[in-house]
């Protein structure tokens, strides 16, 4: 028999992945507890090769990651001899960033004999394909997504962020370290003269270039229809088949209500 465990994150993504699963093991990193589902096991990265094993006990063969997590602080005090020796892999990938890190624990993962699995793969539902799923895309929103596409491209490219809002060709914002809620909380409070008079413009989100499908996909859902609607702009794209839609039947509702448009690009 074989299982698997969802290495989960805060939010209510491990919740929907556990939904496309058969009775998976729901596996929480200390602090980050998820939304709407019973975790199994609480572990810790100073105790991962004992964290392993306990995976391997209840006959897990593959893992899947889902939601929200920052980096932990580690304590010393609390490694265990085997992850110990680990630390150096560790640190040397955390000191490149985000893309690295990730790079190098599922290495690790694969490295303990499980097969690492992404959320297209186990629940492919929650990462639709290209097309317009609301609203009308005109011309010069297809020209803002193409733009935005490059930025974002160029901002993944150095491990800066997976989203930005462009209006009429002019960047409003980036994606930084303190997430997509607060660029949009930004854009929302911009001063109407630095925005181009009667465009609306549009937020994208999209996978950086080169990541591991597998893991830290981009992720929206009603809460960000609700925040691009405040933001006074015309509607989200993303890269079709690279980003999680959270709830996308309520999506389209809260977008159609609100006029917006949504695009798999």
């Amino acid at each position: 028999m074989t299982r698997t465990a969802i290495i989960a994150g805060a939010g209510r993504l491990p919740a929907a992945v556990a939904r496309a699963l058969n009775a998976p093991m729901v596996c929480a990193l200390e602090g980050f507890v998820p939304d709407g589902v019973a975790v199994d096991l609480v572990f810790r990265v100073e105790r991962l090769v004992p964290f392993f094993r306990a995976l391997q006990d209840a006959g897990v063969t593959t893992v899947t990651f889902a939601g929200a997590v920052q980096r932990p602080r580690l304590d010393p005090a609390l490694f265990d001899a085997a992850t110990a020796q680990l630390v150096p892999r560790l640190l040397a990938a955390m000191a490149q960033g985000d893309d690295a890190t990730l790079r190098a624990v599922i290495a690790l993962f694969g490295e303990a004999g499980f097969a690492v699995a992404g959320t297209a793969q186990i629940a492919p539902a929650l990462v639709p394909g290209a097309g317009v799923l609301c609203g009308a895309v005109g011309p010069q929103d297809q020209a803002d997504a193409t733009r935005a596409a490059a930025i974002v491209a160029a901002l993944g490219a150095v491990d800066v962020g997976q989203g930005c809002v462009v209006a009429q060709g002019l960047c409003l914002a980036v994606e930084a370290l303190p997430g997509t809620d607060a660029m949009l909380a930004g854009v929302a409070g911009m001063p109407a003269a630095l925005r181009p008079i009667g465009a609306r413009g549009l937020f994208y989100k999209a996978p950086k270039p080169g990541q591991d499908m597998r893991v830290d996909l981009p992720a929206l859902g009603p809460e960000t229809v609700a925040r691009v609607a405040k933001a006074g702009l015309g509607g989200i794209v993303w890269q079709a088949g690279g980003v999680i839609c959270l709830d996308l039947p309520e999506m389209i509702r809260a977008a159609t209500d609100a006029g917006l448009f949504l695009w798999a690009r």
